[in-house]
């Protein structure tokens, strides 16, 4: 057996070990069969769901080869590889559906990564959390912290609308000047977000020293890890156009409105491995990590992904703003309240989760709804 073969059996041994969630792997299957459904034009509701469920574990993978290369680079360096890719499947989706011109959908499920962090994932990991103990305790200062940040990126999500609905009378109204408007607050946002990384990984980096040790154990060799990345990015990118490619007749062949597959679909499916990591983290009783995973992960999104993706969508030729649907700004305000509160004592229950899954599931009827 050649040392190539080697490497790759001892990748599909181990994934995904780490996080737990070894029932990914038998979503692995269909990588294979989107492919073959997307070359053999059959159904585009079949190649949809098919592909859905093939990005699931591919984001797996990728996520643990991340860890492990973070566990060789240091705490340091390993952070910010950590934080650099946190949220590289949704990136790469919303590359490929931008390139393609479905900025609505982009949007949205920016906006449904950030209430579907909030609300589900944290409202099931507080759930199986406290199923078995009277009170779920956390420390406040990574949750304060992200609860701040994320009202800071509500302040830039509102103002463009606000600016719109003061200047035009309008939400939707898109121009130059929107779009400018647009630019200088992604770029202070990512600078926020910058400032973030120098606040968690050197100025202050003693008060999360125990939430990054419980991510520290690396599950593959460093050859195996890089080989991993590659593949699976390489993978999840090639996913990504076939799904991309099939929201438009999918969407007309169930009568969904692209906002809803955006918010609660592909989120979902872009988020699918790292929301069994906060899960099984809140299982094993590491409530901090959970909610870190869950806060954190929001935060990339609103600080970082989504500017980032503005000024691409410039390049692109398909401008992209920050002028959010008034559902979106809604849901996203009431789902860092709704946090904020359930967060501020610093301890828990599962009735508190369960109302978080409450919340999320009126937004996600609420969605369905909504037909533009």
């Amino acid at each position: 057996m050649s040392q190539m073969e080697n490497v790759l059996g001892g990748l599909w041994e181990k994934f995904p070990l780490k996080t737990g969630h070894r029932w990914l792997n038998c979503l692995l299957v269909f990588v294979p069969l989107s492919v073959a459904f997307s070359v053999l034009h059959l159904s585009p509701l079949l190649i949809f769901v098919s592909t859905a469920l093939a990005i699931a574990p591919m984001a797996g993978v990728l996520g643990e080869s991340t860890s492990s290369l973070a566990a060789y680079a240091g705490p340091t360096a390993g952070g910010l590889l950590n934080a650099s890719m946190g949220n590289a499947t949704e990136f790469i989706i919303a590359l490929f559906a931008l390139h393609e011109g479905h900025i609505r959908v982009v949007k949205a499920s920016l906006s449904g990564s950030i209430i579907g962090n909030l609300l589900l994932v944290l409202g099931l990991s507080i759930v199986v959390g406290g199923a078995k103990k009277d009170f779920l305790r956390f420390s406040r200062t990574t949750t304060s912290m992200h609860s701040t940040m994320l009202m800071i990126a509500v302040a830039a999500l509102v103002m463009p609308a606000v600016f719109n609905l003061t200047v035009y009378g309008e939400l939707r109204h898109e121009n130059a000047t929107i779009e400018h408007l647009s630019l200088w607050t992604s770029a202070i946002l990512i600078a926020l977000y910058c400032v973030n990384l120098i606040f968690v990984f050197w100025t202050h980096r003693e008060l999360f020293q125990s939430i990054k040790q419980e991510c520290c154990v690396p599950e593959l060799s460093r050859r195996q890890a890089l080989i991993s990345l590659a593949l699976s990015t390489a993978i999840i990118a090639l996913l990504s156009e076939i799904l991309v490619s099939q929201i438009e007749p999918v969407t007309r062949m169930v009568g969904m409105s692209e906002l809803f597959v955006g918010v609660i679909v592909i989120a979902i499916i872009g988020n699918a491995a790292e929301n069994s990591t906060a899960i099984i983290m809140a299982k094993r009783q590491k409530i901090d990590l959970a909610m870190t995973i869950a806060t954190s992960s929001s935060t990339q999104i609103a600080l970082l992904i989504a500017p980032v993706l503005v000024f691409l969508s410039v390049w692109m030729g398909h401008p992209m703003t920050l002028v959010f649907n008034g559902f979106e700004i809604a849901a996203i305000i009431l789902s860092v309240v709704i946090v904020e509160m359930i967060s501020a004592d610093g301890e828990t229950n599962w009735f508190e989760g369960a109302q978080l899954l409450a919340v999320y599931a009126i937004v996600a009827v609420a969605f369905y709804f909504v037909t533009e």
